[in-house]
């Protein structure tokens, strides 16, 4: 993955717009701290292809399991090798997940007038309505911290509040997280208007990209951006190991063959 590839961009954005509280360089790892908001936000990444060291490997876990957080990595596609350690060493695969992206200019249509908003900082509706999905003060403050350019959208149907959704960009690239619609307004276009004024926003603020994530096990999801004619532009999953360092060298270990006679 190249600098400037398409997937290299995305992931940057991704990383910038959703930001921890704290990260910590050890070797060819980024460590990220956060109280909560998600694997995103807590999952190390390791730089380039090569993994690290055994004793490099040991000392991340260590540095996270003293921060109250289960050693987890975030493995992209390419990371064949890493993934593989990690497997070896007893961690677990969890959330496969998509890049969906796409040129602004082939989202950006006018939506009808009234339909969205773009509102900084979000309004209590617009919490209310993540609320309502799971995505509480956490995530919040994931918004929060994330650098300007940002934005909080509304989508309104039959002049009731009926989707939200967090906007921000980096360097050409704008990454929306936490689209939600209310289920008494889903398949009636919101979601569709939603997109449209993300893409609008994004031009306004110099992006030429508009992307996103969403996880393989979200198939309604992906069909809808398949629909937008957004592409996949890369994948990734979590590897995740536990909290304490005594189960995790046991998981690594093979139990002893064979039995013995006295």
């Amino acid at each position: 993955m190249t600098e400037d590839s398409p997937l290299c961009r995305v992931d940057a954005a991704l990383t910038a717009t959703w930001p921890a509280a704290q990260t910590e360089a050890l070797g060819p790892l980024t460590l990220r701290r956060s109280q909560g908001g998600g694997s995103r936000v807590t999952a190390a990444t390791l730089t380039g292809n090569i993994p690290p060291s055994p004793d490099v490997l040991e000392r991340a876990e260590h540095i996270m399991r003293n921060w109250g957080q289960p050693p987890r990595f975030r493995i992209g596609a390419a990371q064949a090798r890493f993934d593989a350690m990690l497997s070896a060493r007893g961690y677990t695969a969890h959330d496969p997940t998509l890049f969906y992206s796409a040129p602004t200019a082939e989202l950006a249509i006018e939506p009808p007038r009234l339909a969205t908003f773009d509102i900084w900082p979000p309004l209590a509706i617009q919490i209310d309505i993540w609320s309502e999905a799971g995505i509480g003060p956490e995530r919040i403050a994931v918004m929060d911290r994330a650098p300007s350019p940002r934005t909080a959208l509304l989508g309104r149907a039959n002049d009731h509040p009926a989707a939200t959704a967090f906007l921000a960009a980096h360097d050409g690239t704008a990454m929306i997280h936490a689209l939600e619609v209310r289920p008494a307004h889903r398949r009636r276009g919101v979601a569709r208007h939603l997109m449209s004024h993300s893409a609008l926003w994004a031009m306004r603020n110099d992006c030429h990209t508009l992307a996103l994530a969403v996880t393989e096990a979200n198939v309604g999801a992906r069909a809808f951006y398949d629909g937008l004619g957004m592409t996949v532009t890369g994948r990734y999953h979590y590897r995740k190991g536990t909290v304490d360092a005594r189960d995790a060298r046991n998981r690594a270990e093979p139990a002893a063959s064979g039995s013995s006679a006295g």
